[in-house]
């Protein structure tokens, strides 16, 4: 489980990236975040502009709201991905208040319970920012329950230390930026094994791009789009790519499958 309080000393991070150095966005970016409500305007028309995009197989979503959101933000995707014919899901806690590892395990027993009613299947996690944080996290430690993570404009370097709510969030949680960034960084150094598309904007106003970016995980697809933070959800070219991601099949799928057609 994630930690949310430390004062431990560290050396700086040599992350293994070559996207350039870690910082939170510039003010220009974050100003331009001033374009989220038109981008959640012109949402209306994504269903017409994505008419093409693959059937769902009726799989198990479960949506992560951001930090301050709750599951309203998350309405427009789920409506798009149950058009789809996906069965999607809230995670069911209400406001993401930022309690990293008490929501990991909020998020945890919502997964757990679904798996549970639905004779083992594992479900897919699709986590906006910070809640792409929790998403990994489940992943990480229940393997066995999730098949897939998706996320958007999540930091997942350094934990808040690069957005532009870092000093205000260490405030109230009590954190060492620096000693939670050696701890994120060792918890991400362990892997992830599940298939991971990362979502990200070198528009992003909120966590800087390149905090946004998986680095640790060989089999991570990190795909760049144009798009604010506070707009990323409810975007055309993200809902492609969540469809598109959601309609791929994982090798053991494939096999499994092949198995089933010849026997």
């Amino acid at each position: 489980m994630i930690p949310m309080k430390s004062k431990t000393p560290m050396n700086r991070i040599e992350y293994p990236t070559a996207t350039g150095p870690l910082k939170p966005p510039s003010k220009f970016s974050t100003l331009k975040e001033a374009r989220a409500p038109l981008e959640w305007l012109l949402a209306w028309g994504n269903r017409r502009k994505l008419q093409q995009v693959p059937p769902g197989d009726g799989r198990m979503v479960v949506l992560v709201p951001g930090y301050g959101a709750d599951e309203w933000s998350m309405r427009p995707l789920k409506k798009f991905l149950q058009g789809l014919k996906y069965r999607v899901f809230d995670w069911g806690h209400g406001r993401n208040r930022g309690h990293v590892s008490q929501d990991t395990g909020l998020l945890a027993d919502t997964v757990s319970r679904l798996v549970a009613q639905h004779s083992g299947q594992a479900v897919t996690l699709i986590g906006w920012s910070l809640g792409g944080v929790l998403a990994r996290e489940v992943a990480r430690l229940h393997p066995t329950w999730v098949d897939q993570i998706i996320t958007m404009g999540t930091p997942l370097l350094g934990g808040p230390k690069y957005t532009v709510v870092a000093h205000k969030y260490a405030r109230s949680m009590d954190m060492d930026l620096d000693a939670y960034e050696a701890e994120i960084h060792a918890i991400n150094s362990q892997g992830i094994s599940q298939p991971l598309t990362v979502i990200y904007s070198k528009s992003d106003g909120v966590v800087g791009w390149r905090a946004s970016v998986d680095t640790y995980n060989e089999q991570a697809k990190n795909i760049e789009v144009s798009c604010s933070h506070l707009g990323m959800g409810v975007h055309a070219q993200v809902w492609q790519i969540i469809a598109e991601s959601l309609a791929t099949k994982r090798p053991d799928q494939a096999v499994n499958e092949t198995a089933g057609v010849t026997a």
